[in-house]
């Protein structure tokens, strides 16, 4: 695009991040406030919402944010947030699509949907078809999406979508995977339609960021014995959201994560992503099943 056609940002600059009340997603948060977004808190609890964005305003006191409630795992509850975000704001600059639960249980979501594909993949796939229109169409212009070094190994399981016969972490690791296809399949997407809005795709490595609390009392304290041994601090682990997010310095489709030992820790640079995550067979017929899980197409 010639330069003297680029779109003008606006001001304020307007960011999202999804379950900013806790973990990678507060430090995220506080990141976009500092870089001088207005940031808006998208958190599924009121209470634990307005203590972090108290706690925010502490860490960064000239921090402009806005709470609206959010819950993954409720359709409605994504559409309902996508109407009250329009109502209060004209434009969207970066979508952070942080949040995520994980849970071995093997729950459901209130649709009967597993409950981690429909949160960490499904309900942001919603959300950003929603928001999309509202991004001016210029490459700092940025939809984040987290996965996970979980996704290596895993597979999208099409003939048992909602693992109905997959256990454990295999649920989990699927809708990590989800998350990076998505990312890569949306910026696909978006070059093919000649927009310059960034899909990326980032993880955080080793971070105790909140996932531990969804697990079994078990589970939970075997995970906080050695969580020292394999995590960095939310602070760090929210570096390659805000790396992807802010940097001048990239572009639509790559994927960042730390560059230390197995990619758990350090400083941000490009991830690696395993063979699964570079399918694009699979990457079209997982658009095309989410598409139909959500009952809508995407609104590019």
């Amino acid at each position: 695009m010639n330069d003297r056609n680029r779109p003008i940002m606006r001001e304020p600059r307007i960011a999202i991040v999804t379950g900013a009340n806790n973990g990678i997603g507060f430090e995220t948060a506080i990141g976009m406030a500092k870089a001088g977004y207005h940031t808006v808190l998208a958190c599924r609890s009121e209470a634990k919402g307005q203590t972090a964005m108290a706690d925010m305003k502490k860490r960064v006191p000239d921090g402009q944010f806005t709470l609206l409630l959010l819950d993954l795992s409720d359709f409605d509850s994504v559409r309902s947030f996508a109407a009250a975000f329009r109502e209060q704001f004209d434009h969207l600059d970066v979508l952070i699509n942080n949040a995520g639960v994980l849970d071995y249980s093997g729950r459901k979501a209130g649709n009967g949907y597993e409950l981690q594909l429909m949160t960490n993949h499904l309900g942001h796939m919603l959300l950003t078809s929603l928001l999309l229109d509202m991004m001016p169409d210029m490459r700092e212009s940025r939809i984040v999406s987290l996965s996970s070094v979980a996704h290596r190994g895993a597979k999208i399981h099409f003939d048992d979508i909602h693992c109905e016969h997959v256990e454990g972490v295999a649920a989990y690791s699927q809708s990590k995977l989800a998350c990076l296809l998505f990312g890569d399949e949306l910026d696909k997407k978006l070059r093919a339609a000649g927009r310059e809005i960034l899909s990326l795709s980032v993880h955080p490595g080793g971070s105790d960021s909140g996932l531990f609390d969804d697990m079994s009392r078990m589970q939970y304290y075997l995970m906080k014995i050695i969580a020292p041994l394999i995590t960095h601090s939310n602070a760090s682990a929210a570096q390659p959201a805000l790396h992807a997010a802010l940097s001048p310095n990239v572009k639509g489709g790559d994927y960042y994560g730390p560059q230390g030992f197995k990619e758990l820790r350090g400083k941000v640079g490009p991830a690696e992503r395993d063979a699964s995550a570079k399918d694009p067979a699979a990457a079209r017929r997982l658009w095309e099943v989410s598409e139909e899980l959500i009952g809508e197409k995407f609104r590019l």
